[in-house]
Formats: C-alpha cells, sequence, structure tokens
C-alpha cells in the first residue's frame, strides 16, 4: 500500500481549458513521484481533449473506486455513462451539468477519506446552478459539504498570501457585509492555516483598509476608525501578530507586502486583482478552514482559449503541489502530536483524537 498522497481532481467545465491543463500538468512524470492522481470524469469526454492536444500517448487507467487507483499512473473514476457533446469555448447548461458530476464525485470520496485533497479544475459559476447546486463558487459548496462553520478564500504563491473578508458578492453589499466579529475570524483562520498548512511559528498578518487611503483619517468614510481598527487590536490580544489598516494602493505598489507573511483583503478584487497582477501563472486559491484540504489554479474556464493547446498548466500544477504539501505537513503535526502525547503518558489511536484533543 503506498503512503503517497491521493489527489482527487475534478475536471471542471467539460468546454473550458479545465482538461487541458489537468492533462498537461499529469503528462509531467515528476508529479507521480509525489502523489497518486485520481481524475473524476470520463474517458470519452478526455479523449476528446487529447486529441485536441495531440496527446494521443497519455493514456488513463481507468479504475472504480480511488482505493483501486495504481500510485504509478494517473487514474480516472468514470463518473457517469452516457456520450457527452462537447461544444470547446462554449458556456452551456451541458458544461455545468458534467463539471458538477464531476464535483459531486470527487467531493463524496474527499468527505469519507477516500483521497487525501481535492483540486478543482475551474467551473463556470452560472451554468453550473441547479437544484443540487446553487452556490456561488466551489468555495460555499464545500463549505457545507464539509460542514466547516468559517472558511477562508486564500490565495497562495511564494511571494504572497492574500485571503479575503467576504468572497462571492457585489461590491454594493461589501459594505454591510464586514463587521468586527468577521475580521477577527478571518485573522484567525489565516493565523491558522499559517502555522498549521504551512508551518509559519509567528506569522504576520498585514489588514487593508476598506476605504482610499484607508479613510484618511475618517475623511473618506468611517469603517477604518469604527469596524478595522479595533478588529486589528481584538486579535491582536488574542495572541494574532496582525497590523494595519494600510491603504491598499500604496500597500502594494510600494512592496510592503513583502514585509509580511499574509494580507487579509476586505473585498474579492481588492485581493485578488494586485494577487493575480503579481504571481497569475503561478497563484493558487486554497479553501482554509474546511475539513480536508482543497486547492484550485488561480484562473478561470478560458472559454476564449479551449482546444487551442495555449493554456498554461503552471497555476493548476502548482495547486497539485500545494495539495501535497499542506496534506504531508498536517500528517507530520499530527505525527508530531502523538510523539508529545506519548511523551505525557497519554497514547492517542488515531490521528482525529489527535485533532479533538488539540482543539
Amino acid at each position: 500500500m503506498s503512503d503517497k498522497v491521493k489527489i482527487g481532481i475534478s475536471i471542471g467545465d467539460i468546454n473550458g481549458v479545465g482538461l487541458e491543463v489537468i492533462l498537461k500538468t499529469l503528462a509531467e512524470s515528476k508529479i507521480l513521484d509525489y502523489c497518486t492522481p485520481i481524475v473524476y470524469g470520463h474517458t470519452k469526454v478526455a479523449s476528446f481533449h487529447r486529441k485536441a492536444l495531440h496527446m494521443s500517448d497519455f493514456v488513463f487507467n481507468v479504475i472504480n473506486k480511488a482505493a483501486d487507483a495504481n500510485p504509478r499512473k494517473a487514474n480516472m473514476i468514470n463518473c457517469w455513462e452516457e456520450d457527452v457533446k462537447i461544444d470547446l469555448g462554449v458556456a452551456n447548461e451541458t458544461g455545468g451539468k458534467y463539471a458538477l458530476l464531476s464535483l459531486q464525485k470527487a467531493t463524496d470520496d474527499l468527505v469519507s477519506g477516500a483521497i487525501d485533497a481535492l483540486v478543482t479544475a475551474p467551473i463556470n459559476k452560472n451554468n453550473i446552478q441547479s437544484e443540487h447546486f446553487s452556490f456561488p463558487g466551489h468555495t460555499e459548496y464545500l463549505q457545507e459539504r464539509s460542514e466547516s462553520n468559517d472558511v477562508l478564500m486564500f490565495l497562495i504563491s511564494e511571494s504572497l498570501r492574500v485571503g479575503v473578508v467576504t468572497g462571492h458578492i457585489p461590491v454594493l453589499e461589501v459594505p454591510t457585509a464586514i463587521n468586527r466579529e468577521k475580521i477577527v475570524k478571518k485573522l484567525q483562520l489565516i493565523n491558522d492555516s499559517l502555522k498549521k498548512d504551512f508551518w509559519i511559528e509567528k506569522p504576520k498578518i498585514a489588514v487593508l483598509g476598506l476605504n482610499p487611503h484607508a479613510s484618511d483619517n475618517g475623511l473618506l468614510g468611517k469603517e477604518e476608525a469604527e469596524i478595522i481598527s479595533p478588529a486589528i487590536q481584538e486579535a491582536f490580544d488574542k495572541g494574532i501578530i496582525c497590523f494595519g489598516p494600510y491603504p491598499a494602493d500604496g500597500f502594494f505598489g510600494n512592496g510592503t507586502y513583502k514585509q509580511f507573511d499574509a494580507v487579509l483583503a476586505m473585498y474579492h478584487d481588492q485581493g485578488l486583482i494586485p494577487f493575480k497582477t503579481i504571481a497569475f501563472s503561478t497563484g493558487v486559491n486554497y479553501t482554509a478552514g474546511l475539513k480536508f484540504v482543497r486547492t484550485s489554479p488561480d484562473h478561470g474556464t478560458g472559454y476564449d482559449i479551449a482546444g487551442k493547446n495555449v493554456a498554461d498548466p503552471t497555476s493548476f500544477m502548482e495547486a497539485v503541489f500545494a495539495a501535497v504539501h499542506i496534506v504531508q505537513h498536517r500528517r507530520e503535526q499530527e505525527s508530531l502530536l502523538k510523539n508529545q502525547l506519548r511523551s505525557g503518558g497519554k497514547l492517542i489511536e488515531t490521528a482525529t483524537d489527535v485533532k479533538d484533543d488539540a482543539n
């Protein structure tokens, strides 16, 4: 039995670049040195994309369940039986239907522990909507499936990590969605993740303001003085090393972000625009706070380039490596906790028991 990390992969929208970046990633033999990949989709759909990419030599090992995965091959689980019409570059109901079937089966195995982590290829947040999926995106769906109280959209790269207080909501709703309690919770999630998932002993976190120039001492808004600053102080009093609020433009423009282990932005675009500008090809979207590990590339379906063999797989490959490293860090931490508890005269039999004792 292999102790390599089993990485489940959902294929995303079949009309987009998801399968292209998946195939290009798994074609790199070094991937198999680090993990056992299991793709949730269908061999016929994969074959269509293989032909479009002129990758006829690439072959999946077809299995019925994750337990049968070959650790030296790229594995595929067929999630449906019928033939599917693929329209590359087209956003349609078919793309959403099969993206959801892939995601549901992969998440089932993730929740049950059949796989160690999930890497999700991009979905179209509109055409995936159905009676079985009424969420703004992957993050919210996986939060419900994991029964997690709170999660954090955490964009990570070698040079920058950015979390957001509010995620997929209209900009008009951002000011009323921000409050002191929510900011403190997000700071706690970042702090915990940096320690647990990235092994940073004393994380240093920057917090951005909401308004231009972080309100210019109240001239341009009251949120900084009434909500954000008190939240930073409360989190600091709880042992979280955090500072701010910083004006977002200058903070990224002059490189101040390099002095911190992570940044908490107030809303989606405030954090993701600078992140994608700085780390687009290597950036990874990680959902912190879940009971399991999930990552994804930081790009979308790429309908405009689907089937043209020009999609860059770097971000997807980085998402796979990030998932592997986070699982390994968690395993090592659980092992250390076991050893510490044993040395204290208490034997913990399972990793679940360790987690419960540590909380």
